[in-house]
Order: C-alpha cells, then sequence, then structure tokens
C-alpha cells in the first residue's frame, strides 16, 4: 500500500520559515502549544504523519490549551466575518431559516453559559438542523465530558484545515 508520501502541498509545508509556518498552523488551531507541537515535529515525510502529530497534540492539551483553541472559533451560525474558511465550515447555517438561526442563537447562548465558551462541533458537511439537535443532546452533558466532546472536534476541524493546508493546488 503506498502512502500519500511526500505530496507538493506537504513539501510547501515543511519548506516554509518557522514563523510562516506558525501562522499558518495558527490559522489551523488557535491553540500556540498545539502550534508548538506540530511544528516541533517538522518536516514530515508523508501527509498521516503530520495527521497524527497533530491528533497527539490535540490530546496533551490543557485545560487552558483547549480554551485558547477554542475562542478562536465563532459561534455556530455567525461565522468570522471576512473569514472564507469560517464561512465554509459553517456552511449548513447559510441558508438557514430564520426561526432555526434563532434557536441556534438561543441554544449557543444556553450553552455559553452552562460550559463557559461556544458550542464546537465540526460543522463541515453538517446541515442547521443537525447542529441544532447536537447543541440540544450536548447542553445534558457533564462538563467533564463536553470537554472530551470538544477536544474529538477541535481534532477535526484541525485535521480538515491541515488537508486545506498541505493540498494540492
Amino acid at each position: 500500500m503506498t502512502s500519500r508520501s511526500s505530496t507538493p502541498g506537504l513539501a510547501r509545508f515543511n519548506a516554509l520559515e518557522e514563523y510562516e509556518a506558525t501562522a499558518a498552523l495558527h490559522e489551523a488551531c488557535a491553540s500556540a502549544e498545539w502550534g508548538r507541537r506540530v511544528l516541533a515535529g517538522r518536516p514530515y515525510a508523508i501527509v498521516e504523519d503530520l495527521y497524527a502529530a497533530s491528533d497527539a497534540a490535540m490530546a496533551q492539551l490543557t485545560a487552558e490549551d483547549l480554551a485558547e483553541a477554542m475562542a478562536g472559533h465563532p459561534p455556530i451560525g455567525r461565522p468570522k466575518p471576512g473569514d472564507p474558511a469560517s464561512a465554509r465550515e459553517q456552511r449548513g447555517m447559510a441558508g438557514a431559516p430564520d426561526e432555526l438561526k434563532a434557536q441556534m442563537l438561543e441554544l449557543n447562548l444556553a450553552y455559553q453559559e452552562k460550559f463557559g465558551h461556544v458550542f464546537l462541533i465540526c460543522a463541515t458537511g453538517r446541515t442547521g438542523e443537525q447542529m441544532r439537535d447536537a447543541v440540544k443532546e450536548r447542553l445534558g452533558n457533564a462538563p467533564e465530558r463536553e470537554r472530551e466532546i470538544v477536544r474529538t472536534e477541535l481534532g477535526k476541524i484541525n485535521r480538515i484545515r491541515l488537508t486545506r493546508l498541505v493540498g494540492d493546488d
């Protein structure tokens, strides 16, 4: 079985100056510690090694590191203005009816009140209704359980963003 070895996108990432790679990783995840850990593994021979480093870094983040990562994400239904990645990731809410958008706003606020941070979900490919149902379900979680779900969701988001980062043009 052949792996997706050194693709042009991965080679480009490996060749970036440290400050450029740091900035690119920060676009993928706002946690400085995650970025440091992923950066430390360069150069990556294959894309899967980059993903594995990302997953390992995510697994080791502290609660403070997770909070820093979450701070880089806008609430579902309100993508960052002028950020095409944020708009693309939240596409499922873009054409949602006003009633659903209002429900999401209310649920986002309830979630933030309970857990102290934005509701975070890998929104790529999900409909507005699926995201609404997920936040309703997750509101019943204990904080410790929710923190681990957030860690998993961040890992999924990071992998999607890394795929774009090292993708071939």
